[in-house]
């Protein structure tokens, strides 16, 4: 018996791409899957993506069910939360794959699109992972991978809002991950490079066999095994590798006033000390403190 036998997981996005990817390899592995997926597309018989990977999944012989709601609605979570309880009576494991991304340069972006993505990706994660966690914590259990991007560590030209929508993702992640790991509630951010609806356009050719969504699958399900005590990590991962990714602070150096040396030779004085990483910014300013001249 797989160690995901039995366990019921909420997946949001998981009617196309990495989502889609995620739900077929969960209910191989024995999940029962609550698959939301807005439908802003449906078939000539009124199925959208989550229907049709559901069907999918009972023909396999697993169990699953759909939920259509925009998770960018407050109420999407709480229907994700019931159907998972009045069905299958407990929620194990929460992955939020939605996401959108609409590329423009960020001087011609509206506040009205900006905010649009914000709602998405950093709203609609947030309340899904909130609503899940209320049970989870109740059970003293639970594992929730959030879906980020290198972007958010990196930045990335034309999708500031979506840059900045999983920066704040990935910090979303560590807190949470320090407040439930009391509870026995363990988050983990996957930052991952895939072929999807999202990069189809940008992808070039050499890098489209090896960017299968289907082979990021086994570390979200590694993530979500009730033997996983990772917290608060960062995964970058594609194709058959993955990264360990941090926030770093470098080396403290002083700043006196008439200090002969420029900003940037200060800045590259501090990167050449030590590597710092924290659980926490509180950690942070506490060493900070302890270092000043």
């Amino acid at each position: 018996m797989t160690p995901l036998k039995g366990k019921v997981i909420v997946i949001t996005g998981g009617g196309r791409g990495l989502g889609r990817a995620f739900a077929l390899h969960l209910a191989r592995q024995g999940a029962r899957l609550v698959i939301n997926n807005r439908n802003r597309l449906v078939d000539k018989h009124g199925l959208g993506p989550a229907d049709h990977v559901v069907a999918e999944i009972r023909d396999l012989g697993g169990e699953a069910v759909a939920e259509h709601g925009d998770v960018g609605d407050p109420a999407t979570a709480g229907h994700l939360v019931e159907l998972a309880m009045d069905i299958w009576g407990r929620i194990d494991a929460c992955v939020t794959s939605a996401a959108v991304s609409r590329p423009v340069m960020f001087h011609r972006s509206t506040a009205e699109a900006f905010e649009s993505i914000i709602r998405t990706n950093v709203l609609g994660t947030a309340q899904v992972a909130a609503a899940c966690s209320v049970v989870m914590r109740e059970q003293r259990y639970g594992r929730i991978v959030l879906l980020a991007s290198t972007a958010g560590l990196h930045g990335e030209p034309t999708v500031s809002a979506y840059a900045a929508s999983k920066g704040a993702v990935i910090a979303l992640g560590r807190s949470i991950a320090a407040e439930g790991a009391p509870r026995g509630v363990h988050t983990n951010v996957l930052l991952p490079y895939a072929l999807t609806q999202l990069t189809d356009t940008k992808m070039a050719e050499q890098y489209r066999d090896v960017m299968d969504p289907a082979s990021v699958a086994p570390v979200v399900a590694a993530l979500c095994d009730p033997a996983c005590t990772l917290n608060g990590e960062v995964i970058v991962a594609a194709g058959s590798g993955l990264r360990a990714a941090d926030a770093v602070e470098w080396g403290t150096v002083p700043v006196t006033p008439g200090c002969p040396e420029g900003l940037a030779e200060l800045l590259a004085r501090s990167r050449a000390g030590t590597a710092h990483r924290y659980g926490n910014a509180h950690l942070g300013f506490l060493d900070f403190a302890e270092e000043l001249p």
